[in-house]
């Protein structure tokens, strides 16, 4: 592999992780500060347990699929992946529909978590939970891990220590602030993401196809660049067009 493809392989994976992992985060700790940290943190160290069994399960196995048709069919459901959290960046970004926010969503689960009222011994409530949101959100990083990695053995490695790490910055925040990262600017994340998501898709559907790059994996950063410019091109398009759509609405409201 070259320096550009584990560049971007590892890049890709920990930012898409980040992401996941903040979300996660956020509902592990309004479970663990209403309701106790016992079982709020014993359901999502089950969840990755799981999470971990199935990479370690499906990885691998994914070498026995001949490599053209795996790169298709991921490069295709990873292009459509990244397509979808870019569209939705380019929403945010450009004000039409509303930005992610932490601190909002800690809020809402602490008051579920308070509203299912207390429990004796073991929290069920507590456990599942925490289960849930972990593996809900850990079933995208282990698409995102196995996707990305797909065909060859390292870029897997690679796509998990990417993943790895962002975990453990993550949890260490978490565990140190015992509060949500509403600081990390995660929907300027998903842009980032949406793009590098976007660029692997088309790199790897091309591969399929038996397309030839005509800088071989030096084409990523190429792909990436593409996206990233006409991304930010649409975003302020997009806004333009809402203001112009918000403000004929308000001058028909005025003639009505």
């Amino acid at each position: 592999m070259s320096l550009a493809q584990v560049g971007t392989t590892i890049t890709a994976s920990f930012l898409a992780s980040l992401v996941e992992c903040v979300e996660a985060l956020t509902v592990v700790l309004a479970v663990g500060s209403v309701r106790g940290w016992r079982a709020a943190l014993g359901g999502a160290t089950a969840a990755l347990g799981v999470l971990a069994a199935i990479v370690a399960l499906l990885g691998p196995s994914l070498s026995r699929v001949p490599l053209h048709a795996l790169q298709l069919v991921v490069g295709v459901l990873l292009l459509m992946f990244g397509l979808r959290w870019l569209r939705k960046a380019i929403l945010r970004a450009a004000g039409v529909i509303p930005l992610h926010d932490e601190t909002a969503a800690f809020a809402k689960k602490t008051a579920a978590m308070r509203a299912a009222g207390s429990a004796s011994g073991w929290d069920r409530i507590a456990f599942a939970a925490s289960f849930n949101i972990t593996m809900l959100e850990g079933t995208e990083v282990v698409f995102i891990v196995i996707a990305i990695g797909a065909g060859v053995p390292a870029a897997l490695y690679q796509a998990s220590l990417g993943a790895l790490a962002a975990l453990v910055v993550v949890a260490g925040l978490g565990f140190a602030l015992h509060r949500p990262l509403a600081r990390v600017p995660e929907n300027t994340l998903k842009f980032v993401v949406g793009v590098l998501l976007s660029a692997f898709g088309t790199f790897w559907t091309g591969e399929g196809l038996g397309l030839i790059w005509p800088l071989a994996d030096w084409s990523l950063p190429g792909l990436i660049a593409i996206y990233l410019a006409v991304a930010l091109t649409l975003a302020p398009l997009c806004r333009r067009r809402a203001a112009l759509m918000k403000s004929e609405k308000a001058n028909s409201n005025a003639v009505a």
